[in-house]
This record gives structure tokens, C-alpha cells and sequence, in this order.
């Protein structure tokens, strides 16, 4: 047996024996209070008193440091002081040289010197379990601490605290989404209300949870397959029900380049926009990344960057006498297949060739070529476009200038006539005999004096001129006002002169049209 657990022993013994033996006579020793609990390093008085017969010692078995502040025959009372722990105490007496004892059991209470909720994950799934440590230090006695785990002020669980040092006690809690941001904390409870004293508590600093939602689905992203070098195209990155949706991080990388991003936030989504523009022909690879909490959700795919140029389109002459060959070609790089308007039977290639003879019809004709090359299974269309120029002389007919006009005098007309040609021809007309000029292109009022046949020449640098007569009759219109008696009579004699002057009109159109067929025969 250890040296400091003798006198123990022996306390125990003596107090069993008192218990169970009364002494001689009746003798009895009694302890007051019969129990007690005092805080940690108080005092407590302790009354050890005898009933005997005759004179007998009498007193207080113990180890702690005690003084005597009373006494009376048969009873003494004992301050204690510093008490640091749990003790029994024991009055012993001897009476007609017998001993009895009387104990009592007192309590030593202390409060937790420490309380901790152990650190929480930065990020926590939602609806996943997460397992809460409170730590808890010192405190006694243990069979009346308890340990509560705290969500803002409500209660979510109560343990007992164990033993050891520093004591654990672990809950199990599943976070929901309006967690987020919440506070946790753990707080002990020293209930001492069974001893005549109080509840006695406190609460360990908070710590916030932070808790998340992301989708097991991959971001979707938005890019083109194929890129021309140099040219700049959007690239969209976007995933849906994210919580929360304005912690989330989004990435786009071209190759290994972070592409500057454009983020927005809506509800539960988010949306990465970022232009990509690339100098280097070749497949990269492209990457959105959506990180949140401690997970990341990843989608890639490939972009070829492609350098095609439109392919080229040559006339050669591009500008040629009418009756004269010209060969249009085109030609476009290694791989690619042009097609030539016109041309339908040669095989498909990167050149294509046709000649033809022109004419005047021909003069501004565009000639197109396109181009396809297929990349990354993708076909890319270029388009090239030349226009034909074919030098001819004037051109002056009944297309383009009607012989005869008949108009209204007082009405308002515009003459047209116009002479096709390459240059384009310079176009006068002058009637025959006073060499009046007749205003081409001009809208206005006709009168009776601008009647007559004109001759319109049309000149050209190019060589030559081309004469068109032209004959414009103007037929009079003459208003009678008068009483409504002899309105019929002046409107039908009226009606017989004009039908006599458009018989003489269309006369004289006839005979300037023989005139003009005769001079245009070649002799």
C-alpha cells in the first residue's frame, strides 16, 4: 500500500466501525453539515459533537489545514480552508475508551477554465453531415457539466461532459442552405441546483459556417469551333443552381492564357463572357472552370485558329475592247476548293480558269469565285468579286430613247434619252431647222412651241456617233368656259378639231419615222 493512503484507509475503516458500532452507554459522534459543496479553494466550518457519559477527546480527522474557532463540553466546530478538491471528513470520539466516528463527504465545485467549438470547415456541402467538436477544460464536478451545442441561440444538442483533459464531446449536425453564414458555439452548464445553489454557464466564442451548393453538372460553354487568325469572337461560360451563386469563381483559359472575364450573377447562375482572340494557327485547347467551396467543376474543348485567305480573282485584261478574249482565273491555297461562276466542268481544285469573248452586253458584269476549306470539320467559305469593264462605242436606239412623244400641252413632262456606251457618250438633241435644244432630264410644264423633230447625236471618245430622230407632236388642249346652255355644243365641235389635229399629229410621226429608217439604211 502507497504511504499516503494509509491514513485514508484508516479514516474509512473508523468511519464504518462508527457507523455500524455505537459505543458504551449509547455513545454517539455526529458531524454537521452531514454533506456540503463549496467552491474550489473556499473555507468550511464543521461541527464534530459527542454524546458520553463522562469526560471524553473528541475531534476532526482530517488532511486538510483546519483551525478550532469554538468549543463547548461536548462539541467543537472547525474552520477549513483552501479546500482544492473532493474530501471526506471524519469526527471521531473516545468514550469509556471506546472510538466512534461520524463523516460527511464534501464537494469541491470548480467552472470550466476553458470552452471551444473546434475550427469548422471553410466550406460545407449542403446536406452533408459535419461532425462539431466542443472541447471543453477543466470544471467539476463532471457529473453535473453538460456540454450544448448552439445555431444562433437555438438548441441543437446536449452531452454530458466526460472525462479527460481537455474533455470532447462530438455532435453531428446537416447543414442547410440558410446555415450559411450562421453562427455555431458550444456552451457548458454547471447545474447546481440539486445542491441549493445555481445554473452557472458559458458560451465559447462563434464561428460562422459557410455553406454551399454546386451542381454535379459541368458548365456549359459557348465558343466557336473555328477562328479566323486575328479575328476576335465571344466565349460564353455559364453554369446553373450555384449556392451561393456570388462566392463562385469562374476561369476561362485559351491554351494557357486566362482570358479576361466578364462575370454577372443571377439568382442561382452564373455567366462568364470574354473575348478570344488568337495570332497562332493550330488547335488550343479551351477551359471554363466554376469553382466553389472546395470543389470545382471543369468543361473543355478545342478551338482552331485557321489562316484562309480570300482567294484571288483576276481579269486579265480587266479592261478590254468588246470582241476581245478575256480569261478570268482564281486561285485559292493548298487544300481548299474554289468554285468559278460559270464554270461547272472541271474537276474541283485550288485553281478554276474560263475565257470568254466579250461584247458590249458584256460591260459590267461581276465575276464571283468562291472558296471552301474544310477545317476541323468545318467548311469555311471565302468569296472574291471582280467587275468587267469592256470599252464600245456609243449606243443610241429605241431602247433607250423612244422616237415619238405625244404629250399634253400644259402637262409636266420629262424627257428621257439616254445613250449607252463605254466612256459613257455625250448626248445632244437639236430640233431640225431653228437648231432649238430640247432640255433632257428636266421636268417641266410642255408648251406648244417645244413641238417638233429633233435630231439627238450621241458622241464618244471611244470613236464614232450615233444619230436618233426624234419627233414630238404636242397636242392643244384649249378650256372653254362658258353658260351650261352651250357647253355641249362648243364641247362636241371642240372634240372634232382635236380628233382632226391628232390625225395631222400622228401623220407627221409616220412620215418622220420613214424619213429617219431611210437615212439610218447603210447604202
Amino acid at each position: 500500500m502507497a504511504p499516503g493512503a494509509a491514513p485514508a484507509a484508516r479514516l474509512a475503516l473508523l468511519a464504518l466501525l462508527g457507523v455500524l458500532l455505537p459505543g458504551p452507554g449509547g455513545a454517539r459522534t455526529s458531524i454537521y453539515p452531514s454533506k456540503a459543496i463549496i467552491p474550489r479553494g473556499g473555507s468550511l466550518r464543521v461541527n464534530c459533537s459527542i454524546s458520553c457519559d463522562q469526560k471524553a477527546t473528541f475531534g476532526l480527522e482530517t488532511e486538510l489545514t483546519k483551525k478550532e474557532v469554538d468549543r463547548g463540553n461536548n462539541w467543537k466546530v472547525f474552520e477549513l480552508s483552501d479546500v482544492q478538491e473532493d474530501i471526506s471528513l471524519l469526527c471521531y470520539s473516545n468514550c469509556h475508551s471506546e472510538q466512534t466516528v461520524a463523516s460527511m463527504n464534501l464537494t469541491v465545485y470548480w467552472f470550466p477554465e476553458h470552452v471551444e467549438l473546434a475550427l469548422l470547415p471553410l466550406w460545407q456541402p449542403v446536406g452533408e453531415e459535419l461532425n462539431l467538436s466542443c472541447q471543453v477544460s477543466g470544471g467539476a464536478p463532471r457529473d453535473h457539466l453538460s456540454v450544448v451545442l448552439l445555431r444562433g441561440e437555438e438548441e441543437l444538442g446536449r452531452q454530458p461532459l466526460g472525462k479527460g483533459e481537455p474533455a470532447e464531446v462530438r455532435f453531428t449536425v446537416q447543414p442547410r442552405r440558410e446555415d450559411h453564414g450562421t453562427s455555431f458555439s458550444c456552451r457548458w452548464e454547471l447545474d447546481l441546483r440539486s445542491q441549493g445553489l445555481e445554473l452557472f454557464q458559458n458560451t465559447s466564442a462563434p464561428r460562422k459556417l459557410q455553406t454551399y451548393v454546386l451542381p454535379s453538372t459541368d458548365p456549359h460553354l459557348e465558343a466557336p469551333p473555328v477562328v479566323e487568325v486575328g479575328s476576335r469572337w465571344p466565349v460564353k461560360c455559364m453554369l446553373d443552381g450555384l449556392f451561393p451563386a456570388s462566392d463562385a469563381e469562374v476561369y476561362l483559359v485559351l491554351g494557357d492564357q486566362k482570358l479576361e472575364s466578364n462575370i454577372t450573377y443571377s439568382g442561382d447562375s452564373v455567366l462568364a463572357k470574354a473575348w478570344m482572340e488568337e495570332n497562332e494557327e493550330g488547335t488550343h485547347s479551351l477551359k471554363c472552370s466554376v469553382s466553389l467551396g472546395e470543389e470545382a467543376r471543369r468543361t473543355r474543348g478545342n478551338v482552331t485558329i485557321y489562316s484562309f485567305p480570300v482567294p484571288t480573282l483576276t481579269l486579265s485584261p480587266p479592261e478590254v475592247s468588246e470582241w476581245t478574249t478575256v480569261t478570268v482565273e482564281c486561285v485559292t491555297r493548298d487544300g481548299a476548293l474554289v468554285k468559278l461562276n460559270g464554270v461547272s466542268a472541271e474537276p474541283p481544285g485550288p485553281r478554276a480558269q474560263m475565257k470568254l469573248n466579250v461584247s458590249a452586253d458584256d460591260h459590267g458584269n461581276n465575276f464571283s469565285c468562291s472558296a471552301a476549306l474544310e477545317i476541323a470539320g468545318q467548311v469555311v467559305h471565302k468569296n472574291q468579286t471582280r467587275e468587267l469593264h469592256v470599252l464600245y462605242g456609243p449606243r443610241l436606239d429605241q431602247r433607250d430613247c423612244l422616237g415619238n412623244w405625244t404629250w399634253q400641252e400644259g402637262s409636266e413632262q420629262t424627257l428621257k434619252c439616254e445613250a449607252r456606251g463605254n466612256p459613257i457618250p455625250k448626248l445632244n438633241c437639236s430640233r431640225k431647222g431653228d437648231g432649238a435644244s430640247l432640255p433632257i432630264g428636266d421636268l417641266r410644264p410642255v408648251k406648244r412651241e417645244v413641238a417638233g423633230t429633233y435630231l439627238c447625236r450621241a458622241t464618244s471618245t471611244r470613236a464614232g456617233q450615233n444619230i436618233l430622230d426624234i419627233v414630238i407632236p404636242v397636242v392643244a388642249v384649249i378650256l372653254i368656259l362658258g353658260a351650261l346652255g352651250t357647253a355641249g355644243y362648243i364641247y362636241n365641235y371642240q372634240r372634232k378639231i382635236q380628233k382632226y389635229e391628232l390625225q395631222k399629229a400622228r401623220k407627221a410621226q409616220e412620215e418622220a419615222a420613214l424619213k429617219l429608217n431611210a437615212q439610218s439604211t447603210p447604202p
